[in-house]
C-alpha cells in the first residue's frame, strides 16, 4: 500500500525534471533560454478565445464582413501578446544573491539577482517559491541593468536551508497569456537554533572553573585605544576618529565590571534534550553578546575561546546550528 504513492511521487519528480529542466540547485549564472520558458493562456485569455470562436461562427452564419474583421483583429492582437510575453522572459540572467542567517521560526530572506542583457525593459515580473502563492507585487528590470528581489522562506529547523525552486512569471502586456520559468539557484541560508524563552541565566561571577567568570578587559573606565580587530564589538570602536578619516581603533576599558565566561554544554541542567540544550546555549550567546561580555563556547568535541564581537557571535551560533548535523558539502566515500 505504501509503494504506490512513493512510485507516483518518483514518477512525478522525473516528469518535472524532464519537463521543466530543473533537477536541483543550479550553479549560477542561470540563463533562461527558449526551452525553459512555458506559455499558456490565462482564464481571461481562454474566455477571449471562446468569445472569438462564437464571433467567428456568427460571422460565418450571417456573412458579416465587419464581424470577420473584428474577429481576426482581436485574434491577431492575442497572438502578438504571446510573442511579447515570451520575449519578456527569454535570455534573462539569474544568479544567487545574499542571505543573512536567521533564528529558527523567522523567515529566511534570499536575495535573487536578475540581469537584463537586452535593449528592452522586462515588465510586470513576479517571483515566488514553488508551491507558495504569489504575493501580488511585481517588478520591472530596465534595459541592460539588473535587479535584486527578496524571497521569504519559512524556517522550521536549524541548519542549512536550501533555496527552493523558484517560479518567475509574467502576464505582460495584456494579461491574456502567462509565460513562466522554473529555476533553483544554488544558495543556502544558515538557520540558528531558536533562543530558549526560559533558559538558565548566565553563569555568575566566581572562580576560574569552566562555566564561571574570570576578570578580563573592563567595561567601566576608559583606558585608551588599540588597533582595531575584526572580532571587536562595534560598540567599542572609536567612531569619531573614523569619521574624521583617521585609522580604526578600539576603545579599552578598565574596571571591576568586566567578565569573561564559558558557555559550557556540560554545565546545563541534567535531563535536557539535544535541541533544548542548543536553544539554551543560543539564548546565553545572545544575552552575553548584548551585555558586552567576553564569552567562550564549549560543545562536545568543539571549543571557541572567549572573546567578543559580531564575528565571534556568528561563529558560536553557527556551531550551535550545525552541531550534530551531517556536512552537506562532504563527498561520499568511494
Amino acid at each position: 500500500m505504501t509503494r504506490a504513492p512513493a512510485g507516483l511521487a518518483g514518477l512525478k519528480a522525473r516528469l518535472q525534471r524532464w519537463l521543466f529542466r530543473v533537477s536541483g540547485p543550479e550553479p549560477g549564472p542561470i540563463t533562461l533560454g527558449q526551452r525553459r520558458i512555458f506559455v499558456l493562456p490565462t482564464r481571461f485569455g481562454l474566455a477571449l478565445a471562446a468569445t472569438l470562436v462564437v464571433m467567428l461562427l456568427a460571422s460565418i452564419n450571417y456573412n458579416l464582413s465587419l464581424g470577420f474583421a473584428l474577429t481576426f483583429l482581436l485574434g491577431g492582437v492575442a497572438w502578438v501578446s504571446i510573442h511579447h510575453a515570451f520575449r519578456n522572459l527569454v535570455d534573462l540572467g539569474v544568479s544567487a544573491g545574499r542571505s543573512e542567517a536567521v533564528f529558527c521560526g523567522e523567515a529566511a530572506r534570499f536575495g535573487v539577482q536578475f540581469h537584463n542583457p537586452g535593449l528592452r525593459p522586462r515588465l510586470g515580473l513576479q517571483l515566488w517559491p514553488r508551491g507558495a502563492r504569489p504575493d501580488g507585487d511585481s517588478f520591472d528590470i530596465a534595459p541592460q541593468s539588473g535587479a535584486v528581489q527578496c524571497v521569504a522562506v519559512p524556517t522550521h529547523q536549524r541548519g542549512w536551508l536550501q533555496l527552493p525552486r523558484l517560479h518567475l512569471e509574467t502576464r505582460h502586456p495584456l494579461g491574456l497569456i502567462r509565460a513562466w520559468s522554473l529555476f533553483q539557484p544554488d544558495q543556502r541560508c544558515l538557520v540558528y537554533p531558536a533562543p530558549a524563552v526560559d533558559a538558565p541565566p548566565l553563569p555568575p561571577g566566581g572562580d576560574t572553573h569552566p562555566g564561571d567568570v574570570t576578570h578580563g578587559r573592563g567595561r567601566d573606565d576608559f583606558a585608551g585605544l588599540r588597533h582595531h580587530q575584526a572580532s571587536d564589538s562595534p560598540r567599542h570602536i572609536a567612531w569619531k576618529s573614523v569619521a574624521r578619516g583617521g585609522p580604526w581603533h578600539t576603545k579599552e576599558f578598565d574596571g571591576s565590571g568586566s567578565r569573561r565566561i564559558w558557555l559550557d554544554w556540560q554545565h546545563l541542567p541534567a535531563g535536557m534534550g539535544l535541541e533544548a540544550r542548543l536553544s539554551a546555549l543560543t539564548r546565553r550567546v545572545v544575552d552575553a553578546d548584548a551585555a558586552g561580555i567576553e564569552y567562550g563556547l564549549r560543545l562536545p568535541g568543539f571549543e571557541l575561546p572567549p572573546t567578543a564581537g559580531s564575528a565571534h557571535r556568528h561563529a558560536c551560533l553557527a556551531a550551535l546550528a550545525l552541531f550534530g548535523l551531517p556536512d552537506p558539502d562532504a563527498q561520499p566515500a568511494p
